[in-house]
């Protein structure tokens, strides 16, 4: 097999670059895709996203090595291993980040990615249920809707949060990022697709996979990019039992995220001599940055009981409830079904110094414990805090030379003394929104109580409870200085014809949710391969 592009990850970015590069029908495109098709009802509904994050299905279901700042834990990390990437296991929450976390990408040499840079790219991607805008697209293929029928919990949060100061926001994305409101979900608000999950599979590939110069294989992870000399040519990969190769005429592109994409680098000869000769891995081009430079948010939990007039999950509804809303789903493509449990969200400053929110909160309708693997029956709700911009690095290095093993994923959470200091602070903030008024009357108690808690107690609950909420970025750093993996126009150092385009590229955590980020990565960086754009 012979084309002019190979993509490998059909993920949040490898979907969109699919469907850029062959709709001028020229340009012959092959996607690989470790996962399946990504297109079952458990995708498509967006209530079923438990089954996805807790790793029943298509999902990678890494764990980290053991983490010194949270008392030797090995936290779970979910990745999406499907068509369409974590964006088919996700919370669907669409957001960008702040606008001067792009501007900081650019100081730091990333030329061409400032946030003027990247909204038409942002704008591009998006069809917005309440049309175009100077900030929103409305003729893309992702669609993003707004929530008119939230649960009244969620709406609570707002009020709670109003009542501690963090003011109402009804768009995260908009000109100002803080504040309290309900998330924009990307989710279908038209078509026959209404009130189901809108993954970048399901946005970018669904309506285009006849095309005949577009060859998409799913359950086909790859296993090593070839070269000629320095010159990527093609992928090896397994298709069923059977190995096989596929070359590329013009370029190999990875786009299988901030694991995927460094591992496979790595096992292909790219990346640090010290970690790779060890594996009896020939090195091709030294690149010690590759696997570095992790960054992840890290999220602690603050869970309460509550009466069943203000909480819909037991963390699922009983048997009439489940019908009834159901047949809501399939009548209005609305309402329980439709809702991924985190309907609302905040963010905000801890330090009035600061020029960007530095905590995002989100409001879930129901108690989350380790992935949702540990099931609470019982009326409950909780508040999930982030810090947007952790000071600790970790990396991604390989486990085995054997493509199929596991990477191996240490984000060193906790590693930087001031993200410990940052986490206590903002879990202060979050449990006294928990207990505003407007909260306070839905619950009957804390699950964990916090009352009376010292600096040290909160550390300790921090290092105990805490884990990721699905944002690994930064591995294949993108800058214009020789250590960065790729330059700004996500082209691999060292070598040529290939490219990385996911998450990986990222020099710093944006501030937010990183789903949209990536997708608009993939659309500026089809533009860059294309010729219609420059970095």
């Amino acid at each position: 097999m012979e084309f002019d592009y190979v993509i490998v990850g059909g993920g949040s970015a490898g979907a969109v670059l699919a469907a850029r590069l062959s709709e001028n029908g020229q340009n012959s495109v092959c996607l690989l895709e470790a996962g399946g098709k990504g297109d079952s009802i458990f995708v498509r509904l967006p209530a079923a996203i438990a089954l996805g994050v807790r790793g029943t299905l298509n999902n990678w279901n890494y764990e980290t090595v053991p983490q010194k700042g949270l008392n030797g834990r090995t936290p779970f990390q979910p990745r999406g291993k499907a068509l369409g990437g974590s964006s088919a296991i996700n919370a669907m929450i669409y957001m960008r980040g702040h606008h001067k976390d792009y501007d900081e990408w650019a100081s730091l040499g990333a030329t061409g990615w400032s946030f003027d840079d990247v909204l038409p790219y942002f704008k591009k991607s998006e069809s917005h249920e309440l049309g175009e805008t100077d900030l929103h697209g409305g003729e893309g293929p992702l669609q993003v809707c707004t929530q008119k029928h939230a649960q009244p919990i969620s709406l609570r949060f707002i009020e709670a949060a109003n009542q501690c100061q963090i003011r109402t926001n009804n768009d995260f994305n908009g000109e100002i990022q803080e504040g309290a409101g309900l998330f924009h979900l990307t989710r279908h608000f038209e078509g026959k697709h209404k009130g189901e999950r809108c993954s970048s599979a399901a946005a970018y590939l669904r309506s285009i996979k006849a095309r005949s110069n577009l060859e998409i294989l799913t359950n086909a992870p790859a296993s090593k990019i070839l070269f000629d000399d320095h010159k990527a040519t093609g992928v090896k990969f397994r298709h069923g039992d059977t190995e096989k190769t596929v070359k590329a005429r013009r370029e190999v592109i990875l786009s299988s995220g901030a694991f995927g994409s460094p591992q496979l680098l790595m096992l292909s000869g790219i990346g640090d001599p010290n970690k790779l000769s060890p594996m009896g891995i020939p090195v091709l081009a030294e690149a010690p940055e590759v696997g570095t430079n992790l960054q992840d948010h890290l999220d602690i939990i603050l869970p309460a009981k509550s009466s069943s007039a203000y909480t819909p999950f037991l963390p699922l509804p009983g048997p009439i409830s489940t019908i009834r809303a159901l047949v809501d789903w399939i009548k209005r493509r609305d309402g329980l079904f439709a809702t991924p449990g985190t309907e609302a969200g905040a963010f905000f400053f801890s330090k009035p110094e600061l020029d960007r929110p530095d905590f995002q909160l989100h409001f879930g309708l129901m108690r989350v414990e380790d992935h949702v693997r540990k099931l609470h029956f019982g009326h409950t709700y909780c508040t999930h805090m982030c810090l947007l911009r952790p000071k600790s690095r970790g990396e991604v290095t390989l486990s085995s030379p054997d493509a199929m093993a596991p990477p191996l994923i240490d984000p060193r959470y906790l590693d930087h003394e001031d993200d410990l200091a940052d986490m206590i602070a903002g879990a202060k903030k979050t449990r006294a929104i928990m207990q505003a008024p407007a909260l306070k009357e839905a619950q009957k108690e804390e699950i964990d109580t916090h009352e009376g808690m010292t600096d040290s107690d909160w550390a300790a609950y921090i290092r105990a409870k805490a884990d990721t909420i699905y944002h690994p970025v930064g591995t294949c750093r993108m800058g214009s200085d020789e250590g960065a993996v790729v330059d700004p126009q996500l082209r691999v150092r060292g070598v040529d014809n290939l490219r990385v385009v996911d998450a990986s590229i990222m020099p710093r955590l944006i501030g937010g949710n990183t789903n949209a980020p990536t997708m608009m990565i993939g659309e500026k960086a089809a533009d860059m391969i294309l010729g219609r754009a420059s970095a």
